[in-house]
C-alpha cells in the first residue's frame, strides 16, 4: 500500500547528531499511512526517544502518544538544561534527583571514572541489552550507551547516547549533559565493584599494607562490599590535574587490593 500522507519534521540542536548528513539542519518530509504514534517516525529518522524533550506539532506541544496527521509540521527538540519549558507537555518525569547510571559493554572506562567522582554506576562487560533495560527500569537508572539502538527500547525512560570516544571527553560530556558538577563526591565509590567506600582506621588494616604504604600514608578508605583498600597516592595527583578544582585535596586515591 502506498503512503497516503506526508508530514514535515525538523530536528534541533544535538538531535542532528543522529541524522544522516543530508537530513541535518533542514526540514525533512516523512511519508506514511494511517496515523502512527509520533514516537515511531522520530525513531525512524534515527533519533532515540530518550534524547527528545519537547515535540511541537503545528505550534502545539504534544506527547509521544500523539497520532501523526497528514500535513503536520513537527519540530523536535533535545533535552534542555536549566530552562523550564512549562506549560509545554513534558515527555517524561523530571530528571532523577539522585542520578544513578548503568553503562553498556562499551563504557567500562567511563564507569570507572564516574565512580571515581562518586557516582553510582553499574557496569559489567557481559551485560546483555535486555539486562541493561531491565535493570534501568527496575532500579530507575539512566542508561549510558555508545549504541543508540539500545535507547529505542520503549521501557527506557532516561538514557543518553555518549558521543565522545575518548574517556576524558566522555566524562566531561556526561557531567555537562546531566549537570552533575555540584553532585561530585570524589572517592565515595569503589572503582572496581561500585560499592560504597568508608573511612577505616590504619590500625585495622595494618597487616594488609605493604611497608612503604604503612610508612607514607595515614588516611585510608575501604570498600564495604569487596573490602578493597584505597589511599591518597600518585594516581590521586593525576586525577587532581585532570579534574582541577573538582577534587578535594584531602580525598583518597585508587589503590590496588592488597
Amino acid at each position: 500500500m502506498q503512503p497516503e500522507h506526508t508530514a514535515e519534521f525538523c530536528f534541533y540542536g544535538e538531535l542532528n547528531d543522529f541524522l544522516s548528513p543530508s537530513q541535518r539542519q533542514r526540514t525533512n518530509a516523512y511519508r506514511f499511512s494511517g496515523h502512527p504514534g509520533i514516537k515511531d517516525p522520530i525513531e525512524v529518522f534515527g533519533v532515540p526517544h530518550t534524547e527528545v524533550e519537547l515535540i511541537i506539532v503545528n505550534g502545539q506541544s504534544v506527547g509521544f502518544d500523539y497520532q501523526l496527521q497528514n500535513d503536520d509540521c513537527v519540530a523536535v527538540y533535545p533535552i534542555f538544561g536549566r530552562p523550564d519549558i512549562s506549560p509545554e507537555i513534558k515527555l517524561r518525569e523530571k530528571p532523577l534527583n539522585n542520578p544513578r547510571f548503568i553503562m553498556d559493554v562499551n563504557l567500562g572506562k567511563l564507569a570507572k571514572h564516574m565512580r571515581l567522582l562518586g557516582f553510582d554506576c553499574l557496569y559489567r562487560n557481559d551485560y546483555s541489552d535486555a539486562e541493561v533495560v531491565n535493570i534501568a527500569v527496575n532500579e530507575q537508572r539512566i542508561v549510558l550507551t555508545r549504541d543508540r539502538r539500545l535507547l529505542y527500547a520503549k521501557q527506557i525512560v532516561h538514557g543518553y547516547w555518549v558521543r565522545a570516544v575518548k574517556v576524558a571527553n566522555q566524562v566531561d560530556e556526561v557531567l555537562r549533559r546531566f549537570e552533575l558538577h555540584n553532585a561530585i563526591q570524589p572517592f565515595a565509590r569503589c572503582l572496581v565493584c561500585n560499592g560504597v567506600l568508608s573511612a577505616v582506621a590504619k590500625a585495622d588494616i595494618l597487616e594488609q599494607l605493604e611497608p612503604k604504604t604503612r610508612r607514607y600514608y595515614e588516611q585510608f578508605y575501604q570498600c564495604t562490599t569487596c573490602q578493597r583498600i584505597y589511599w591518597d597516592g600518585s594516581h590521586m595527583e593525576n586525577m587532581r590535574q585532570r579534574y582541577g578544582g573538582l577534587l578535594a585535596p584531602q580525598q583518597t586515591d585508587e589503590s590496588r587490593h592488597l
